[in-house]
């Protein structure tokens, strides 16, 4: 049954909390999905938060601490001990999350829990996994895996198999390795049930298999995964030696994190925040792009009064800025979104620049023109202004036009060099066309009035 956390359910565990009654506590939190706790969790002080977590079993308590959000995680684990640290997460995760999960201390803390592990082992895979780039391959990785040798037969493959599958919660695929650890490929548990006992492993593998180098970008083995629809994806070193696995869990944790990135640097906010941050932590976030915007409409400012002269002659084409700036800034929008989704998916590289301006060109032409002779209609019936009908007509497709080609230019260029093509969208496409769409919509009336004045 799906849990709804309510605020008479809150208010009642806050008072078996603060009055310290363990049981009371315990009972009403010990049947809950650990999703669950983490969301409670995250509605309580820390110190509550705290009293909480360890009333928790083990096995639950890792659990919980994966489903936390980052900020109300990195709270509680700074105020655990040592050695509840780790019990709680290096006894009941995996390496890579408990690897993860010390990444958000302090070295000097990381170095206490490390040597507190009695597993020598763990603690070396947790070492390895705390070296590699959070956002590469490595980082991703856990070291738990079941692999095989390719000279083995079926029995032993088996038995080797069972002993493996003790520290492996979930079992996708079954690794094919040689006597040097070098990956050979896998082998389905269906081959492995249907195969004659004394087959070897060699003879059964599918050696065509998908793997990443631990210094692949995250973000690559996100669009590898989900292009050839893995639900596990080996990692090898430089020369090809197995060293772990990466699981979908991971990696959905991987095109989360970007989309709330991209989604952020669309809406103009330049550093990662979190709703529950402070008002400067916000405002600090917030204000670069605010300052362009403000740049902006003093630079749009000062085109208008470029053309101040025109104004006075014909005032009323100032009625129409609005929508000039409104819909130059809807049509860059629109297409810096699809180029920079694209790039994001693979659908759209550099070798396809050229296709890709040359349709949304075509693309804008024929919205602009439709567009274009709607407001030509409109500005013939309810204007007296010939001239105005037509400036605002051209001016239109014009800078749709020009909207449409800089809004898809833009972030191929910032693709090119390596910058962040979701920095393209949002304010600065929507500053920059408003700036040039008066610009252009000025010009061509300027153009017009001196035409008809010949």
């Amino acid at each position: 049954m799906q849990f709804k956390l309510t605020s008479e359910f809150l208010d009642i565990l806050k008072e078996n909390i603060n009055t310290k009654n363990s049981d009371q506590t315990y009972d009403l939190i010990k049947d809950l999905h650990p999703a669950d706790i983490a969301e409670i969790l995250g509605e309580l002080t820390s110190e509550e938060a705290t009293f909480l977590y360890l009333l928790l079993d083990g096995e639950k308590a890792a659990d919980v601490l994966t489903a936390m959000e980052d900020d109300d995680r990195e709270h509680l684990l700074n105020r655990l001990s040592t050695d509840e640290l780790a019990r709680h997460i290096t006894d009941n995760l995996d390496s890579d999350d408990a690897a993860d999960m010390l990444m958000e201390l302090p070295e000097a803390k990381q170095d206490e829990i490390l040597n507190k592990i009695s597993n020598t082992e763990q603690a070396s895979d947790i070492v390895d996994l705390l070296g590699y780039d959070e956002n590469s391959a490595g980082g991703l990785m856990a070291k738990e895996l079941i692999k095989v040798n390719e000279n083995w037969d079926m029995m032993k493959c088996i038995r080797e198999m069972r002993k493996q599958a003790e520290i492996v919660d979930e079992l996708y695929y079954v690794y094919v390795v040689d006597d040097d650890n070098f990956l050979k490929g896998t082998v389905s548990l269906k081959r492995l049930i249907i195969s004659r006992s004394n087959a070897k492993i060699k003879n059964i593998l599918n050696a065509d298999v998908i793997s990443v180098r631990t210094d692949t970008k995250s973000d690559e083995v996100a669009n590898i995964m989900e292009k050839y629809d893995l639900v596990s994806l080996p990692v090898v070193d430089q020369i090809g030696r197995l060293v772990g696995r990466i699981t979908i869990d991971d990696v959905v944790d991987v095109i989360k994190e970007e989309a709330e990135k991209d989604y952020q640097l669309i809406s103009g906010i330049t550093v990662d925040i979190e709703p529950r941050d402070n008002a400067l932590m916000h405002t600090r976030a917030r204000l670069p792009w605010l300052l362009i915007g403000l740049f902006g409409g003093i630079l749009g400012a000062q085109v208008i009064s470029l053309f101040e002269e025109n104004l006075k002659i014909n005032p009323s084409i100032a009625l129409f800025f609005p929508l000039i700036a409104a819909m130059g800034g809807n049509v860059g929008v629109q297409s810096s979104s699809i180029v920079v989704q694209g790039i994001a998916a693979n659908i759209i590289d550099l070798q396809s620049m050229s296709k890709k301006l040359l349709k949304e060109m075509l693309v804008a032409l024929f919205n602009g023109s439709i567009l274009s002779v709607l407001i030509f209609c409109y500005n013939l019936i309810f204007t007296d202004s010939f001239v105005l009908t037509i400036t605002v007509s051209v001016a239109l497709l014009t800078v749709i036009m020009f909207a449409s080609i800089f809004g898809t230019f833009v972030p191929l260029v910032l693709h090119r060099f390596k910058i962040d093509p979701a920095l393209a969208t949002g304010p600065f496409i929507t500053t920059v066309n408003d700036v040039m769409g008066i610009f252009i919509y000025l010009g061509i009336g300027r153009l017009f009035y001196s035409i008809l004045q010949m």
